[in-house]
């Protein structure tokens, strides 16, 4: 049954993805500010649609928890990074935000091209410092535009029980801006591991955190709270219930 769940949850994911992908290619005659409120309603619709197909057809419940902590002002997250979902499922719950993600992503169809209309950082990873420089020049204007944005400081998906080295990125854009750091714990990947096929139907928890003040922090102060924040909040966070 989780199969052929998966199964059909992948299938209808692939056509909603096309159908949205073609709506969004519809908005790129308009001019920059519409055409982004346009392609961002889009994705929207498809982020609540990937959601109903995990609620329906894979089982997924979710438990949200500090939502009180979630900033109406443009923020900056440090979410932890294990699967798939919460590249999707964060964007349900914060204001407009975008993400800094690897240029790779750029080249699916229909995906990537709405990846194109939303403003997103896209980096090389491979580029050492010039990635870093890019993540603060082009994230001080996406927080001037009232964008919030959304980073794995991880850089990678990570298994569950395990915590990867937590990149710069992130820490260095808030401490340049002073704009305050959401923590964002989770347990995704307990339903849905790295690369897998299988999702198990189950309750995910996220946690948002506190705000970061990272006035008068280094770059690497700030990563140290951030990771230990989060380290001690994925040690609380319930069982996956199934």
């Amino acid at each position: 049954m989780t199969a052929l769940r998966s199964a059909l949850f992948t299938l209808l994911l692939s056509v909603w993805t096309v159908i949205c992908g073609t709506l969004v290619l519809c908005t790129y005659v308009l001019p920059e500010s519409p055409r982004f409120k346009s392609c961002y309603a889009v994705c929207q619709m498809w982020r609540y649609g990937f959601m109903g197909m995990c609620y329906v057809l894979l089982g997924f419940r979710t438990q949200l928890q500090g939502r009180e902590n979630i900033s109406a002002e443009p923020a900056i997250y440090l979410a932890k990074h294990q699967s798939a979902w919460e590249t999707i499922a964060l964007q349900i719950w914060t204001p407009p935000a975008i993400f800094v993600l690897k240029r790779e992503l750029l080249r699916i169809p229909f995906f990537g091209w709405a990846l194109w209309g939303l403003r997103m950082i896209w980096i090389d990873r491979s580029a050492g410092k010039a990635a870093l420089g890019k993540i603060v020049t082009q994230g001080q204007r996406r927080l001037a535009q009232g964008l919030s944005i959304i980073i794995f400081p991880e850089g990678t998906r990570v298994a569950p029980g395990h915590m990867g080295k937590f990149k710069a990125g992130g820490a260095r854009l808030a401490v340049r801006t002073g704009a305050p750091v959401i923590p964002v714990a989770h347990n995704a990947g307990e339903l849905w591991p790295r690369n897998a096929f299988l999702k198990k139907p189950g309750t995910i928890t996220v946690r948002f955190g506190p705000a970061i003040d990272p006035t008068g922090l280094s770059d690497s102060e700030l990563n140290d709270r951030v990771e230990t924040w989060i380290r001690e909040a994925m040690r609380e966070l319930p069982p996956v219930r199934r």
